[in-house]
């Protein structure tokens, strides 16, 4: 399957049209950006760790009953995909206390929380993707109150998967972001997007060592060995 004309470059990935309308190319970039792209690089070889590493955890979902966008990796960076209407609510969820919620809440990082906690931004730039609650999605016709339910049991489900999966790897899974879609084909919700340290906290369970995006954005060091570790140990 070959990629054809670019649809849409985003901050780490870009987008491209196949001979089949429904289905697409994502090309995983090694640019890296935080802070709401305040502040920009490049880490080496991030796109080839980020593709196999979303790839390996859809895979994982997948066996688990859980309908993901994706249908095969390419190449190192190339993965082809379902084409989705991503329905513009990212999805977050925690189960240790890190960054934003450590500091809304005045908990000291690492705080282990008494149940998973599930968040909604709306996922707009410009707007620096504000949080939002399940009566602006409605106000706003972000998703229908069906998709919403839908979402929600999946997340929770994604989590219980991956906080089992990644548990037998000493990995534990601080919080991750989620995107969905509308498939255009059938109008079934997938899960869309990645799932990399580029949108997880990762931390080694013994050490809490992190192994994610973390390390670019308060300047660590180490940021590839890090994402190279995550890909080690799901192999493993």
């Amino acid at each position: 399957m070959e990629k054809l004309k670019k649809l849409y470059e985003g901050k780490a990935k870009k987008i491209y049209s196949t001979e089949d309308d429904d289905k697409i190319v994502v090309e995983y970039k090694d640019d890296a950006t935080a802070f709401d792209g305040q502040k920009k690089g490049q880490i080496t070889e991030k796109g080839k760790f980020n593709a196999e590493i979303s790839t390996i955890f859809f895979e994982l979902l997948e066996e688990h009953g859980i309908p993901t966008h994706l249908i095969k990796q390419l190449n190192e960076v190339d993965v082809l995909v379902k084409k989705l209407e991503i329905i513009p609510v990212e999805v977050v969820m925690r189960n240790i206390a890190a960054g934003s919620l450590a500091e809304r809440l005045g908990l000291e990082e690492g705080t282990e929380l008494d149940q998973p906690v599930l968040e909604f931004y709306y996922k707009d730039d410009d707007l620096g993707d504000p949080m939002i609650n399940e009566y602006h999605i409605q106000t706003e016709e972000l998703a229908k109150e069906e998709e919403l339910e839908v979402i929600k049991e999946l997340a929770f489900e994604i989590n219980e998967v991956l906080v089992e999966f990644l548990t037998d790897k000493d990995i534990d899974l601080v919080d991750f972001k989620l995107e969905f879609g509308v498939d255009v084909t059938d109008g079934k919700i997938y899960l869309g997007d990645e799932i990399s340290p580029d949108t997880c906290r990762f931390w080694d369970s013994k050490t809490k060592k992190k192994l994610d995006k973390d390390r670019f954005r308060r300047d660590l060091g180490e940021v590839e060995n890090a994402y190279q570790e995550i890909l080690k140990r799901l192999k493993s």
